[in-house]
């Protein structure tokens, strides 16, 4: 572990950018270490030079638990590593006091995934079939539940993706956040990562209607890509790349790498921070095994110029190299 983040190995003072980034990945690596019961004694009085040593550090570290406390990752990786049951009464009951205390006023009613009918995990892809004969695939970390009685063929997605095969005739409407998509007698792919929701339609057409914009019909073979922050674009699709993640296959075409890193963070553990704004220049053609989505970090480092740092199993830096 490094401790100093503050020069360079021959003396010489970095550059003001490269020595906040350093000094920042040092407070993570600091705070992570302090958060592990096998730290030693000696391990705490270097952390509390390191901290005393300037304000900048004490600084830095007041970040990393903002940061640390903002992922909630720390319960996540207690039980990793032990391999301890949590109680999840009392890890539920903590997360509410803890988002509140924050000041985020984060309780149940905030999170009705939580309590959602059918959920995937990391990773996972499965079937379920809903009433009247409409069958749908669920992506990886994914939270679905029917909206009404079952006769009314609604379904809310809280979050991830979902493709849905409706059989002919049949009405079905699909709410995610701000966006409603209905369908009669299709096949389409909803996708909803916060409140950015994507629809394509692969067999007939899907009516699409985001909040407080005019419904758009999604043709066969396109799709409204509906953003709160703009109007909702219609858009060829690429059918195959949408498709690709129910073949366990991750796929970008040009993507930004903020946006690239944030899709494999969904089929992975943990969370990756982008550090440095010029990361966002960097674009991504590639295609991944989902299931090794972890490696595919390491494939990025060799073919752009960036540097990924594990820090623990749930927490990885990536930086301009």
């Amino acid at each position: 572990m490094s401790h100093s983040g503050n020069t360079l190995r021959d003396g010489a003072r970095p550059p003001p950018e490269e020595a906040d980034d350093a000094r920042m990945t040092t407070a993570l690596e600091w705070f992570v270490r302090m958060q592990d019961d096998d730290a030693s004694a000696e391990d705490r009085r270097r952390f509390a030079r390191w901290r005393d040593a300037d304000p900048a550090n004490a600084a830095a570290l007041t970040r990393a638990k903002a940061l640390w406390d903002r992922f909630d990752v720390v319960a996540e990786q207690k039980e990793g590593r032990r391999g301890v049951r949590l109680d999840r009464r009392k890890l539920l009951l903590g997360g509410v006091a803890a988002g509140l205390a924050a000041g985020g006023g984060a309780g149940l009613a905030s999170r009705p995934d939580l309590f959602a009918d059918h959920r995937t995990g990391i990773g996972e892809r499965r079937t379920v079939p809903l009433p009247n004969g409409v069958r749908a695939e669920l992506g990886t970390d994914s939270a679905l539940s029917l909206d009404g009685p079952p006769e009314g063929g609604r379904v809310v997605l809280f979050r991830g993706e979902g493709f849905f095969d409706v059989p002919l005739g049949q009405p079905f409407t699909v709410s995610a956040g701000p966006v409603t998509a209905q369908a009669r007698g299709t096949r389409f792919d909803v996708k909803r990562i916060d409140d950015a929701v994507t629809v394509t339609a692969e067999a007939q057409a899907v009516s699409v209607e985001a909040r407080g914009f005019a419904p758009l019909n999604v043709a066969q073979g396109w799709q409204a890509q509906c953003d709160p922050a703009r109007p909702p674009v219609l858009a060829p699709a690429d059918l195959a790349t949408v498709a690709a993640w129910r073949q366990d296959r991750i796929v970008f075409r040009d993507t930004p790498l903020p946006r690239a890193v944030a899709e494999l963070e969904r089929y992975r553990r943990g969370r990756i921070v982008l550090l440095g704004s010029d990361l966002q220049r960097h674009s991504v053609t590639a295609a991944f095994d989902a299931r090794r989505a972890d490696a595919a970090l390491d494939i990025l480092s060799e073919a752009l110029p960036i540097r990924v740092t594990r820090l623990t199993p749930l927490l990885t830096l990536v930086r301009a190299a």
